[in-house]
């Protein structure tokens, strides 16, 4: 269809999936081409067929393979959808912000990029959420042609490691890892109440729902999708609350938090989860939620390996201080690759 990303079409086009394209998800697919096109928009096209692949339709989480064509249905301008949207990045909030992350840089070499995200900062957009990492790529380049792509996500309040592909092809390998589970991160997390046992493994399906205009993530060992942590305390605060390290093997949406919660022993600060029940009764504790992811470990594909770590965010550096707690007596609870 000559430029491949006009982003204003009045007829359905059929589109062929080309080689570096493969294994990229295709509503990623889709935003690369169309980014004036928010995910609700795409998992509306894909719900009512007009999107679809070799002819069948298919989620959002589809992943392509070269060869494959894609029906591409009308899609209007980008104005349209501009006019509809109530909060907007300008540009200046996005360099203030791009400015914030690239002075948060773990690591930076030729295909990846490691920040340490903010808590309270979201990846990707949604409703009522006029900043998020995903709209200011573009001020991370570091000199590349293209802008750096996310590989996977943290929740909005989850600080820590954030890992970013540089380019196409260390997209498709990185995102291939994390998928089968060859990427190893480590979260810490203080949670309330008394955890046992002190190590273990939880496998607990979960699944989205909504009640009464509330959505969360629910154990739903029927319907569910496979949900693995591990986990492990580091420090035993009597009965009142536990400093535990946890090691995901699958990344659902609010996997530790609902887990952690599923145990009687909710994470500090995620009401949502634990209602009343995660809150210490302590003066001087921040309510943030206290879930940090800690540490990645990656083996590239050239053999070698990087390993990354980034420091607790202020509210719980200052509770791990009026608590006693101390980082630098951390040893690795799981050994290594579990």
């Amino acid at each position: 269809m000559g430029d491949e990303r006009i982003a204003h079409l009045t007829i359905v086009q059929i589109q062929t999936i080309e080689k570096q394209d493969s294994e990229i998800r295709l509503d990623r697919w889709f935003r690369d081409r169309y980014p004036h096109l928010g995910q609700g928009a795409i998992e509306k096209l894909l719900r009512t067929g007009q999107i679809r692949v070799d002819g069948r339709r298919v989620k959002a989480n589809f992943r392509l393979e070269a060869g494959q064509k894609v029906r591409v249905p009308p899609i209007a301008s980008p104005a349209r959808y501009e006019q509809a949207k109530e909060i907007k990045l300008n540009r200046k909030a996005a360099d203030e912000l791009g400015h914030t992350l690239a002075s948060s840089v773990l690591h930076l070499d030729e295909e990846i990029i490691v920040i340490d995200k903010p808590a309270g900062l979201a990846v990707q957009g949604g409703t009522s959420i006029n900043q998020h990492i995903d709209g200011v790529l573009d001020t991370l380049t570091f000199g590349n042609p293209q802008k750096p792509k996310l590989v996977h996500r943290l929740d909005k309040d989850t600080s820590g490691v954030l890992v970013l592909a540089r380019d196409r092809k260390a997209a498709q390998w990185l995102t291939k890892h994390f998928r089968e589970q060859a990427i190893e991160k480590t979260y810490w997390a203080l949670v309330v109440g008394e955890l046992r046992p002190v190590k273990g493994k939880i496998d607990s399906p979960l699944k989205k729902t909504i009640r009464e205009n509330n959505e969360k993530m629910r154990i739903n060992t029927k319907d569910g999708q496979t949900a693995i942590t591990h986990y492990a305390i580091v420090e035993q605060l009597g009965r009142k609350a536990s400093w535990v390290a946890m090691r995901p093997k699958t990344g659902r949406t609010h996997q530790l938090r609902v887990h952690m919660a599923s145990l009687g022993t909710p994470i500090h600060g995620d009401g949502k989860y634990g209602g009343r029940t995660a809150f210490l009764d302590l003066q001087g504790i921040s309510k943030k939620i206290h879930l940090h992811a800690r540490d990645i470990r990656i083996r590239c594909p050239n053999g070698k390996e990087l390993f990354i770590t980034a420091d607790l965010p202020n509210h719980m550096k200052s509770s791990w201080s009026q608590l006693g707690l101390d980082t630098k007596n951390y040893k690795d609870p799981f050994g290594e690759w579990l």
